[in-house]
């Protein structure tokens, strides 16, 4: 977006224009609140207007960057939706205006979407360019303890942080919404421990799929076909994912059966597999009941529901809840 080689430094009062562009709108807005505090320390009162750039005319917005505001105060001029602002012939008349932009105002573009070109060179000339694209896990967790500590004087460690982005996501505006209910919950307001993480932020969505296992595990028919249903039908959970947690209790079924039938020791095949917690028992205790070819015979249903899922044959739901049926009857 901006200037090929210059790097994009964060919008401060020497910006005249500031183009906030990526699908994350909470780091947009941060970038707004922070960049009006800026141009209040350096100007006094700043007169603040937002247009929608989907129905604002390029003249409307530019006018009023031009003219004087109330008592002659800095003005910030923010456009959502830019992208729909500076479309067509309006992004000559943008252009146009970037190359000799008022001193008075500060035009903020903010769009969830942006098509560069000639004029994002022109905003890197007379202010900066930032993408408010969503971050990765890790960058997510490190703002979540910065955040966490500036604003609202709380203590988050690193394991809790990973904790809270693995339950609600990299999305900055919900842990932010999080941090804000945590940093005043539990016996210790201030601390948020993963204890407390775990107990107040509810679980993901991988989570909830994954728990499809113990309830296969428990060998009723009714309830594993239920479970589906609800993973698909309330929790609108993708059939791929529920696939992907039946194929891999199968393959530990087969594995612990085949294990137990040789006489492997069952804390090497806990430790072999990786089964810890209550499936750990459950899973050793229906291998040593079922025989390794009924187990193999549910791996291979397994894979062959996936391909179907994947290759558009069948319908999903249908499929998983058959799958379910058939794991149940073979847990009982």
């Amino acid at each position: 977006m901006a200037k090929k080689g210059a790097p994009s430094k964060a919008p401060d009062a020497s910006c005249r224009i500031v183009l906030l562009a990526g699908s994350d709108q909470f780091i947009a807005g941060e970038h707004t609140a922070a960049l009006l505090e800026k141009l209040e320390a350096a100007h006094g009162a700043v007169d603040t207007l937002t247009f929608d750039g989907v129905s604002a005319s390029v003249a409307e917005v530019l006018d009023e960057c031009r003219s004087f505001g109330l008592m002659q105060q800095h003005k910030m001029v923010v456009v959502d939706n830019a992208d729909q602002f500076v479309k067509g012939d309006n992004r000559t008349l943008a252009e146009r205006y970037a190359q000799d932009p008022s001193d008075g105002a500060t035009l903020v573009l903010r769009s969830t979407k942006w098509n560069s070109g000639k004029l994002d060179d022109m905003i890197a000339e007379v202010g900066t360019i930032v993408k408010c694209d969503e971050v990765d896990d890790a960058t997510a967790a490190t703002w979540a303890m910065r955040r966490a500590e500036k604003r609202y004087q709380a203590k988050l460690d690193s394991t809790a942080a990973a904790q809270l982005v693995s339950r609600v996501g990299a999305e900055l505006g919900r842990i932010d919404s999080e941090l804000a209910k945590l940093a005043v919950a539990g016996d210790n307001p201030g601390v948020i421990t993963s204890a407390l993480v775990q107990q107040f932020v509810g679980r993901s969505r991988e989570e909830e799929v994954w728990d499809i296992q113990s309830t296969l595990l428990g060998g009723s028919v009714p309830r594993a076909v239920a479970h589906v249903r609800d993973l698909i039908e309330v929790s609108k959970q993708p059939t791929i994912m529920i696939s992907w947690a039946m194929t891999d209790l199968a393959r530990k079924l087969h594995a612990a059966a085949r294990g137990t039938k040789a006489g492997v020791n069952p804390f090497e095949l806990a430790k072999a597999l990786k089964l810890w917690g209550p499936s750990r028992d459950a899973i050793l205790n229906i291998a040593r009941k079922i025989n390794p070819e009924a187990a193999a015979s549910l791996l291979d249903a397994c894979v062959k529901a996936d391909i179907k899922q994947k290759t558009g044959l069948g319908d999903p739901q249908r499929t998983l809840e058959i799958l379910a049926m058939r794991f149940a009857r073979t847990c009982v």
